[in-house]
């Protein structure tokens, strides 16, 4: 039988130079297939054809080539391929399930389910005592192995999420992934009754102003340089948005900005916040979300940058008691039932707010996967902070 192609958006490093390229190319490639004769394992695995697909933060590093080189050539020499089709945020139909599937975990065609990102080992000392969300063998999907940018995928079964379309917007619906990274961050702390300090309002920040509220926090505001997002954080119910400069501040760029913390810690009573939550994961805003945190409080750290960071007045942080947390992921199923009923209680707001703002009324933001070249994609970037590909 010939074999089926499908279009999908990947990176292929033996014709993209990584030091020497950007952006993915759009590529026929062949469609997942489960065969059981030829692998056993494809009896717990299932065939989605996507339907949309957002981009993350964690693509655009890849697309700028400035993160992830290391996991996916890795990946592909393990593979002994060349191309990796990108893209780890999803909704779809399945198609087809494993012998397995449906007595196992009770999927069935035509169903609508989006998947966690992370393909856990299940048998690793983490996983074993529930902490799989740090599983010490995970793979990431479009990044240790084929990700959605594409028209189908096959996943394991025990990843995926089952999705309402009557109650959660499909568009919307893609996004229950990236949205799971604000509520676990949000559900770190306990933000009942809180003031809280969002540095970083992109599309992860800008989730965050909305759950914090939702999770019972008095008073939300945002720290953010794009005057774009800044806008949308006011929209999205931020109580006030401090516009940020990111000047270097001379040889010690990585310090907190003095003038800022003042600021924060002004607007929270002249103590600090209770919670800061650090999302931009540069040096300098790590330094100002410490700072801006009062005696005894939480500082939540999920923006994530390589190399070595400078704490300042490290000897403040023990004395003032300030507690940091590290959150990556989502608390795999914990996370996505919390977020879920977010997303389905429609009397908070935040699922038409997502659809309005950050979708731009869930039009605006889309690409359909026929009409994508590079530099038309780099207009969406540059303009909204979560774009979908349609397939």
């Amino acid at each position: 039988m010939a074999t089926e192609m499908m279009k999908c958006l990947v990176y292929d490093k033996s014709s993209m130079p990584w030091d020497q390229s950007r952006g993915f190319i759009r590529q026929e490639m062949p469609q997942p297939v489960l065969d059981e004769k030829a692998n056993p394992a494809d009896a717990d695995h299932v065939l989605v054809k996507v339907i949309y697909a957002g981009f993350c933060g964690s693509d655009r590093g890849i697309w700028n080539r400035v993160a992830f080189k290391g996991m996916i050539f890795d990946s592909l020499k393990r593979e002994k391929q060349t191309t990796r089709i990108i893209g780890h945020e999803m909704v779809g139909e399945v198609v087809a399930v494993g012998s397995n599937v449906t007595a196992r975990f009770g999927y069935r065609p035509k169903e609508i389910v989006s998947t966690e990102s992370h393909i856990i080992c299940g048998s690793c000392y983490q996983c074993r005592i529930g902490q799989t969300h740090i599983c010490s063998q995970d793979v990431i999907i479009g990044i240790g192995r084929h990700g959605c940018f594409a028209e189908y995928i096959k996943l394991p079964a025990n990843v995926l999420w089952p999705t309402d379309p009557r109650k959660i917007k499909m568009k919307v619906a893609a996004l229950q992934e990236p949205f799971g990274n604000a509520v676990h961050a949000c559900t770190t702390a306990d933000l009942r009754g809180k003031t809280v300090a969002v540095f970083g309002c992109g599309t992860i920040g800008l989730f965050v102003i909305m759950v914090a509220r939702a999770l019972g926090a008095t008073k939300v505001i945002g720290i953010e340089p794009n005057p774009a997002n800044v806008e949308m954080a006011r929209q999205l119910g931020a109580d006030e948005v401090i516009p940020l400069s990111i000047s270097p501040n001379g040889s010690h760029s990585w310090s907190a900005d003095k003038k800022l913390v003042q600021q924060i810690r002004d607007t929270f009573g002249g103590i600090g916040a209770d919670v800061t939550m650090e999302m931009a994961g540069f040096n300098s805003s790590v330094n100002n979300a410490i700072q801006s945190t009062r005696r005894g409080g939480e500082v939540i750290l999920f923006g994530l940058k390589q190399g070595n960071f400078h704490i300042q007045a490290f000897d403040r942080l023990i004395v003032n008691g300030i507690t940091l947390h590290s959150v990556i992921g989502r608390r795999i199923f914990e996370t996505w039932y919390i977020a879920r009923n977010l997303l389905e209680d429609r009397t908070n707001g935040i699922q038409d707010r997502i659809a309005n703002v950050i979708l731009g009324g869930a039009e605006e933001a889309v690409v359909h996967i026929d009409e994508f070249t590079p530099a038309s994609f780099e207009e969406k970037l540059a303009a909204w902070p979560k774009p979908l590909i349609q397939f």
